[in-house]
């Protein structure tokens, strides 16, 4: 089990963030993006498997800057306060709160990043713009593909299902045109595949994309 900590971004802001760490000497860091749903059950427990395979987990609260402690479900009215929350967000402002995270998560080492659905589209820009990362793994990011041509300054693994219902075969292709030195992998399933006990949660896709994630971590972390 994590704790719950608060971070301080570089223009005073303070927000919470889950902290996980490892048994023994950490073997890196790794900042866990959110998905829309805040720092719930899933995101706390993807942070400490990350501490379980020996790294410091941070995940940094991206929407406490609109109302702190959210922690939301996936249907009915949580949805709607989630897409609420996420068109409201304001990306520059969210880079600061990842940097604070970088910073954090540093204390275990070399610093990798992984995020979820909005969080795999952050990933992906913090791999261009926040300093202090060595490698970036984003999981069926939506909205890769309309910020497809930035230049990532860090190493990237990108993970999307073939039958996510928001992230066409041409957004995809898009991105791999865009980034052909990125891994990128498809898995023969939907979005949020990795979202354990939630459907559409798919064990095999997710098993294997830890795996390459963890490898991946292990190889530049």
């Amino acid at each position: 089990m994590g704790e719950k900590i608060t971070l301080t971004a570089s223009d005073g802001v303070t927000i919470g963030a889950y902290k996980a760490v490892p048994a023994g000497t950490p073997r890196g860091g790794v900042v866990v993006i959110q998905e829309i749903f805040g720092i719930n059950p899933h995101i706390q427990a993807v942070a400490d498997g990350y501490a379980a395979e020996g790294y410091l987990a941070i995940a940094p609260a991206l929407f406490d800057r609109l109302e702190p402690g959210i922690e939301l479900g996936y249907t009915g009215a949580d949805w709607d306060k989630a897409i609420d929350l996420m068109n409201r967000t304001d990306k520059e402002k969210a880079l600061l709160d990842i940097e604070a995270a970088v910073a954090a998560a540093s204390a275990g080492g070399k610093v990798g990043i992984v995020g979820f659905c909005f969080g795999g589209l952050m990933t992906f820009i913090s791999a261009a713009r926040v300093p202090g990362l060595s490698a970036a793994v984003a999981y069926y990011g939506g909205g890769i593909a309309d910020v497809a041509d930035l230049k990532p300054k860090v190493p990237l693994m990108l993970h999307f299902g073939e039958r996510d219902e928001w992230i066409p075969p041409s957004a995809i292709e898009k991105i791999r045109a865009a980034q052909p030195q990125a891994q990128i992998y498809l898995y023969p399933t939907g979005h949020a595949f990795n979202r354990a006990g939630y459907p559409p949660y798919d064990e095999a896709s997710a098993t294997l994309a830890k795996s390459r994630t963890l490898a991946f971590f292990a190889d530049h972390l």
